[in-house]
């Protein structure tokens, strides 16, 4: 399931390229279960055209990675498809996130997310305060996740336009994290904030992440953004969330909420001035190929895989795995 929410849609924002995305597990995995041994598995590129990249072994494409690869490693950068440096790197990265989901699930935990923006459109984002677990689940089913049905038809409407002038768009991704309890995480480098966003970094495309209000919290005074507190049976929760659910780096039993910046497609096909890195001499260029207009829609189950490895590995190395398998955190 979690592998065909990422696969390119029939749609005129993705790409044509086709993928399958079966994942063949090597090892690992009995009868449907997990072993305990290494978990091993493989998904291979099926649709690919190499032949599109031949100009890239001496045109840098801007945005993309092609003169900073070509300078770490030396001039032996793979330019076909982007090499390592692919966006088909976030396909393993679903797959794992998929097992990890189901980990979290266990322990009542959720992760979901809805389309924050494309471009200068908006919806509406979450009740920070109020998140189900159904409401979650509902956002999944969609192609195009939104809160407010309305803001579809403009997203839409503002993708077309940008593949119509040859051009592309990015956006804002808000994931929220139910069913964390108080007490999750560590103050300082370990903290929750820093292990989350240094996995949501790894992926391509990501410019930026922000938890709770973000930058917005800038804008209020102390008395508006702190979070007050009261009691609900023997719970404790707060009134707002404006702090994302993490106090000093540490769960605080609310909803965990961030904001994920995703870049517009570097690939478009609008000419562009370059560089030849050959030749050293300035020209310019008009990328080839099949790319998304727009990735975002994609990258949202790639954002929620992230934060579902990155939570799980939080929980064991706090707990250890052996909490895991009681059930209760």
């Amino acid at each position: 399931t979690e592998m065909g929410r990422r696969r390119s849609k029939s749609t005129s924002y993705s790409t044509k390229r086709k993928e399958i995305d079966e994942v063949e597990i090597l090892s690992g995995v009995y009868k449907g279960i997990t072993t305990g041994t290494p978990l091993c598995a493989i998904i291979k590129n099926q649709d690919t055209r190499s032949v599109d990249y031949s100009e890239m072994e001496r045109l840098l494409r801007p945005g993309h990675a092609d003169y900073t690869g070509y300078i770490r490693y030396k001039g032996y950068n793979d330019i076909r498809g982007g090499g390592h440096f692919s966006g088909r790197l976030t396909a393993p990265m679903v797959f794992a996130g998929a097992i990890a989901a189901q980990i979290l699930e266990m322990q009542q935990i959720y992760i979901g997310s809805h389309i924050d923006s494309i471009y200068n459109v908006k919806d509406k984002g979450f009740d920070k305060t109020k998140i189900t677990k159904e409401q979650l689940l509902a956002l999944k089913k969609m192609d195009i996740p939104v809160n407010d049905p309305s803001c579809l038809e403009a997203y839409l409407e503002t993708i077309e336009k940008a593949r119509m002038s040859q051009n592309s768009v990015g956006g804002i991704i808000e994931t929220a994290i139910i069913g964390l309890p108080a007490g999750i995480g560590s103050p300082i480098f370990d903290n929750v904030e820093a292990k989350i966003s240094r996995a949501l970094f790894s992926v391509p495309a990501v410019k930026g992440i922000e938890f709770g209000e973000g930058f917005n919290i800038t804008s209020m005074y102390g008395s508006e953004a702190n979070d007050s507190f009261y009691t609900d049976g023997n719970k404790i929760m707060t009134k707002t969330n404006n702090n994302g659910g993490i106090n000093g780096g540490i769960t605080n039993g609310m909803p965990v909420t961030l904001r994920v910046a995703i870049k517009p497609t570097s690939s478009i096909s609008l000419e562009q001035k370059t560089v030849d890195i050959k030749s050293y001499e300035n020209t310019t260029l008009k990328v080839r190929g099949r790319h998304d207009t727009c990735i975002v829609p994609r990258a949202v189950p790639v954002i929620e895989a992230i934060c579902a490895i990155a939570v799980l590995d939080l929980i064991i190395c706090q707990f250890g795995l052996e909490t895991l398998n009681e059930g209760d955190l």
